[in-house]
């Protein structure tokens, strides 16, 4: 697949750039490739910002740079449910391609090393490239030694720095992988992981100590407690290396600092993967009981703060004129997730979806409809509100024409370059998009088609049963008009039945390809 460059031509229409051209206009003057920052929030839905309708809960920096920028109404992550969600933001190509699912904490790292990414062809453009924040991508190749340099991880994919919370946050082990190793381990005390029993002398468990969590937990997340919450996975050692969550916004923003402030004389690409607001929830000091919805509320109220946090350097360091930042979520909105926590009993009359149905792990629009506002003072008109229709993995088309690189053959096969819409010169997004989660759905315009569950698999049900989400998944076809329907509530596929065919076919002829560009 070949994409010709808008970096220095499909810009003239509202700032007549040529090759060698500013996009201010300016004839022969090197044009300044901007830094990027891309915010990933964990489980933050449509309407859980201030500008999309937020109750209970205040979102001023988030309000700001739409204010400043574009909010974007249409935009999805990838998939319903975070790890192929990144999966497919740093590769340009579907989830499904790779089979990708939710990882356990032990898992190998899913991105073959031999795969262009996103950070790979942004160094190729001259960007320095980082990512800070929470991983969940797997690490290693299957059995990690924690005491030794972990490996492969985000260094051998394309990123020249990494500070991580390994997997998740509700998953052992709970420390920081800086680079290769994990802060702060003691050799003398050795860190072990295991998740099908316990290794030696563990932590105590929330099976068998539950009077020391803080949270009630389910069966899942009742394993090895660590600071007063229990998690996924049993693990023994590591004391001091051992993190403490109410930290995590000083410690991960102080880290994106430190990278911006090493790289503030070349362009560079910021991946901030929040923690926030996925379980456990456990906000500090300052912003604990500072909403109406309990710790869900404050820890959005957080998240807002961090973001702030991390705005405020690029300001000191002279760098947010010509930065563009995106904030997103990596999935809907869940509030029962593992931790009983009061968000179901606190919500109120806040809808974390807005106006549409389902959630995380949903087939439904909840599922990947997330928040999504593009800032970038030099170029974005701010103020504006964006229709146009796209998806995360079309970050890495879209880039790349930003930086001026081609992208090659085979590279990043499902990614469209919508940078015009992305920064506001156009509102044309895509025609099509594929929504991935336990099934696949289609968007063709307002049309939305669900595929059936195959009649010898069994429906995923969890969602409905424990989650309080719809999952949106049947046996049926399923087919909704979201211009007058956007809940999903009546299925127009008997009235349609070329559209039908039309949409299954599209995605029958994703599934075909795996060399060239789809939809």
């Amino acid at each position: 697949m070949k994409i010709k460059s808008i970096y220095a031509l499909a810009l003239m229409g509202m700032f007549s750039c040529s090759k060698g051209t500013s996009l201010d206009g300016q004839a022969n003057k090197k044009v300044d490739k901007p830094n990027i920052i891309v915010f990933y929030v964990d489980d933050l839905g449509y309407g859980d910002v201030g500008v999309n309708g937020l109750k209970g809960a205040t979102t001023p920096v988030i309000d700001n740079l739409a204010q400043g920028g574009i909010n974007f109404t249409d935009v999805h992550s990838p998939h319903a449910t975070c790890t192929p969600s990144r999966y497919a933001m740093l590769t340009g190509e579907y989830a499904f391609r790779k089979k990708a699912q939710i990882l356990p904490g032990d898992a190998p790292l899913l991105i073959d090393t031999n795969k262009k990414t996103l950070p790979d062809m942004l160094k190729d453009a001259g960007y320095a490239t980082g990512v800070v924040g929470k991983w969940h991508l797997g690490l290693g190749n299957g059995s990690v030694n924690w005491n030794e340099a972990v490996k492969p991880g985000p260094l051998e994919i394309g990123f020249d720095y990494s500070f991580l919370l390994p997997a998740t946050g509700d998953r052992v082990p709970a420390v920081y992988l800086e680079n290769h190793h994990v802060v702060n381990l003691d050799k003398n005390d050795p860190l072990v992981v295991n998740y099908k029993k316990k290794p030696g002398n563990t932590y105590p468990t929330g099976e068998e100590n539950p009077e020391l969590r803080r949270q009630p937990a389910d069966k899942q997340h009742n394993k090895t407690i660590i600071n007063g919450i229990s998690r996924i996975g049993y693990m023994s050692g590591g004391e001091k290396a051992i993190w403490k969550d109410e930290e995590f916004p000083d410690v991960l923003a102080g880290k994106a600092n430190e990278f911006m402030t090493k790289h503030k004389d070349q362009p560079f690409f910021l991946y901030f993967a929040f923690h926030d607001i996925h379980v456990p929830r456990l906000p500090n000091n300052d912003w604990k009981g500072k909403s109406e919805m309990g710790v869900r509320g404050d820890v959005i109220m957080q998240m807002d703060h961090t973001v702030g946090m991390v705005m405020e350097s690029l300001k000191k360091l002279g760098l947010e004129e010509n930065t563009l930042v995106i904030f997103t979520s990596d999935n809907g909105p869940v509030l029962n997730d593992g931790y009983d926590d009061k968000a179901v009993e606190l919500l109120n009359d806040h809808k974390p979806a807005g106006i549409y149905s389902g959630g995380k792990y949903s087939a439904l629009e909840g599922g990947t409809r997330v928040p999504m506002i593009a800032y970038w003072p030099k170029h974005i008109k701010g103020g504006k509100t964006s229709d146009a229709m796209f998806s995360h993995l079309d970050f890495y088309a879209s880039f790349a024409d930003l930086a001026g690189v081609e992208i090659k053959k085979g590279e990043a096969i499902d990614s469209k370059d919508v940078l015009s819409a992305l920064i506001g010169t156009s509102d044309e997004g895509r025609k099509m998009m594929l929504e991935e989660s336990y099934t696949l759905s289609l968007r063709n315009g307002d049309w939305k088609y669900i595929e059936p569950i195959a009649k010898n698999k069994r429906i995923p049900d969890f969602m409905d049963k424990n989650k309080g989400i719809k999952g949106g998944m049947s046996k049926k076809v399923q087919l909704f008009d979201l211009s007058n329907d956007p809940a999903e509530t009546t299925n127009v596929a008997n009235k349609h039945p070329e559209m039908v065919k039309m949409m299954q076919a599209h995605i029958d002829s994703l599934k075909s390809v795996s060399v060239s560009a789809s939809l």
